[in-house]
């Protein structure tokens, strides 16, 4: 089973970060084989530092008319023209599902059994963490997600709130079953052709940069924490970073450190509307 595969992974990699010396750790696939994160044998799309991007969830309408190269753009709500639009003008687009916390408007939310569903998501109503330990039952509809992001055309996925061990979820999950969860994960969406990012989780993104193609950060400048993902960067990996109006932040706040970073970072709402601003 995946599960008992990536829970070897884990013990082999320890928590040693990615920028040891030591060789990387391999992930044992379904069929038995293992897998180096090095190995040249990837087969989806894989973006540059620098990458320009926007990222819209809300309005009427989805604003294609930015000059970017990538769109992250909701699973659910992205209808299939929107898609072919944004690759006949060139553009690649990246697929927004919630993997770590249940959602109560969702056409699948009746599918999740009772026991992985937790406290409720403060802040955001409607929402409940996931118990994301119970990969084998999360796994039949995390699958048909991925399945339907591939089927409708999109080229990488965003995983959001994979950082339940740092929240009161109403289970107790450590850091350990986050990274056994993000790896299914990125096992699954690599089988299938799709890139992966990660998203936050600074204090796992030198465990997990070796299997993932870059990261999504929220606030970073705001709250300081943005040079512990530089991993990503310094492997030729984007990093892609919000941060938010409603905090006060505006462009000369952190562009300027967002470039020295290599970081590709953009100014938006909390609601993530088709508002934003760019560092230029």
């Amino acid at each position: 089973m995946r599960v008992i595969s990536f829970l070897l992974a884990i013990l082999l990699s320890g928590c040693a970060a990615a920028q040891s010396a030591e060789p990387q750790p391999s992930i044992a696939t379904a069929a038995g084989d293992s897998v180096s994160p090095t190995e040249t044998m990837q087969t989806w799309w894989q973006p540059r530092p620098g990458t320009s991007w926007q990222i819209q969830f809300t309005g009427e309408e989805i604003d294609l008319s930015y000059d970017v190269e990538v769109y992250d753009l909701d699973l659910f709500d992205t209808p299939q023209r929107l898609l072919d639009e944004l690759h006949a003008q060139g553009k690649r687009a990246i697929c927004y599902l919630n993997a770590g916390a249940w959602e109560n408007w969702r056409p699948d939310a009746a599918e999740f059994p009772e026991k992985v569903i937790g406290s409720d998501y403060e802040g955001w109503p409607g929402e409940r963490w996931l118990d994301v330990s119970k990969i084998e039952l999360l796994a039949p509809i995390m699958e048909a997600r991925l399945d339907l992001c591939k089927e409708k055309g999109f080229d990488g996925i965003d995983p959001d709130n994979l950082d339940g061990y740092a929240n009161e979820t109403g289970f107790e999950l450590a850091e350990e079953d986050a990274t056994a969860y993000a790896l299914w994960l990125a096992e699954e969406a690599h089988a299938r052709g799709l890139a992966i990012g990660v998203k936050n989780i600074p204090e796992l993104a030198s465990r997990l940069e070796p299997y993932f193609d870059w990261a999504v950060l929220e606030s970073c400048f705001a709250q300081g924490w943005c040079e512990e993902v530089k991993v990503f960067v310094e492997n030729g990996k984007p990093v892609f970073a919000i941060e938010y109006s409603e905090e006060g932040m505006t462009l000369e706040d952190f562009c300027a450190e967002a470039k020295a970073l290599g970081f590709s970072a953009i100014l938006k709402n909390r609601e993530l509307d088709a508002w934003v601003e760019f560092c230029q």
